[in-house]
């Protein structure tokens, strides 16, 4: 990913959206490619309030673009600074606590419940867009880097890399973590990592499933540039349908599933890029929505 970095989002072509500027990510475009950095590294990258607003604007505008010409297909993670994420900024969670402790007796808000929801509905955005995610991880990968490995499609770890999911040892839960860490490494390795504080290596991480593949940090652009070839000659419509039915497929028996998932592949089958997949099969060349 060669082109000039941008820090602002993207705008829907002939939207007045104005552009976003952004503090605590980084965002660069190559083509159908959005890389978005999390960009403190003087904290290890540590998730502030702000950085999961900012990473949130930071989805919706690039899932705004769908259809458009220069839409984006893919959207990168990663962590400035040789570090992916040290979990939560606990200054944030100092001063939900402060105010928490400053509201009257019968207060409804519960700031320090705020605060988590907003860093479960960002896991919930990740793990549900119709775009390709892809996270880098190297260095530090805790709480809530932890979460968001966990909600990435694939996962890519440097030898580097250290995971931990502190939580239970600091006297709390990983609430929003949670089932993200179930959905991903199954019931039995989610609860021996959350009772145990689990720490874990980039090869342990690799056998348990939690990452798909580690690498020597500097093989970790070659790799990345490999898998997001192999997503990019996916047609995009056809890659939302895909995950949408396999997030369907999570919580139904098979059998429920079958007339959905006929119609899903008949739309799919009649539709532009059915029709474009299996003429340029017949006729031996890539299809249209691979890059040049």
């Amino acid at each position: 990913m060669t082109n000039s970095a941008t820090n602002t989002a993207l705008a829907p072509v002939g939207s007045a959206q104005a552009a976003i500027n952004y503090v605590a990510i980084r965002l660069q475009q190559s083509g159908p490619v959005l890389a978005v950095t999390l960009n403190r590294p003087e904290a290890r990258n540590a998730m502030s309030l702000q950085m999961v607003a900012e990473l949130r604007q930071a989805l919706a505008a690039a899932e705004a673009t769908a259809g458009q010409a220069g839409a984006v297909r893919a959207v990168v993670l990663r962590g400035a600074g040789g570090h992916f994420c040290a979990g939560a900024d606990l200054k944030d969670m100092a001063g939900a606590r402060m105010r928490a402790m400053q509201a009257a007796p019968d207060a409804k808000d519960d700031p320090i419940a705020e605060v988590n929801a907003a860093f479960g509905a960002l896991c919930v955005a990740y793990s549900r867009t119709p775009l390709a995610v892809v996270a880098v991880l190297e260095g530090t990968v805790m709480g809530g880097g932890f979460g968001l490995a966990c909600v990435a499609d694939v996962a890519l770890a440097s030898d580097t890399a250290a995971f931990r999911l502190p939580e239970t040892s600091l006297g709390v839960v990983p609430a929003q973590i949670a089932p993200f860490l179930v959905e991903r490494l199954g019931y039995s390795q989610a609860k021996r990592l959350a009772v145990t504080g689990g720490r874990l290596d980039a090869a342990a991480a690799l056998r348990v499933g939690l990452v798909h593949a580690v690498v020597h940090t500097e093989e970790l652009e070659a790799e990345l540039n490999r898998v997001l070839a192999d997503i990019l000659a996916c047609a995009p419509g056809a890659l939302a349908a895909t995950k949408a039915l396999m997030a369907q497929a999570r919580l139904h028996e098979p059998q429920t599933l079958v007339q959905h998932a006929a119609a899903v592949f008949s739309q799919a089958a009649q539709g532009p890029e059915g029709l474009e997949g299996m003429t340029a099969f017949m006729q031996k060349r890539k299809p249209n929505w691979v890059p040049v």
